[in-house]
């Protein structure tokens, strides 16, 4: 799973590659850098490049400007509330785990070490 994750946040793509991937101009990429929408990394000679995390999140606002008609203030909103989104659901997942834990602890003190109570 973490070799997933690295892949996905590698900054791997110069901007003509990742404009072409997500069907937009490199201009509109600058853009959207420039609104702060996407953040791309830089190489040592400062050129853009981008991850696939970066790519797929162009695509979203892609998807909420043109299909879905949202202005690039909507988008930017959208996409805020999807991340917001993403962090609560990890923090759920995370408490759940811990809830787990603990109520098997709990029960471990509960019943002895014998399993009897």
């Amino acid at each position: 799973m973490a070799m997933h994750n690295d892949f996905t946040t590698e900054p791997c793509f110069v901007i003509s590659v990742a404009a072409r991937m997500v069907g937009l101009h490199a201009q509109t990429l600058r853009y959207y850098e420039r609104v702060g929408l996407v953040h791309p990394s830089r190489s040592g000679g400062r050129q853009r490049l981008y991850s696939m995390a970066d790519v797929e999140r162009l695509r979203r606002i892609k998807t909420f400007t043109d299909e879905m008609g949202a202005n690039l203030a909507g988008a930017e909103i959208a996409m805020k509330l999807a991340d917001r989104v993403r962090e609560l659901e990890a923090q759920v997942e995370a408490l759940t785990h811990e809830l787990a834990r603990l109520r098997a602890h709990q029960h471990n003190i509960n019943t002895g070490p014998s399993g009897d109570n």
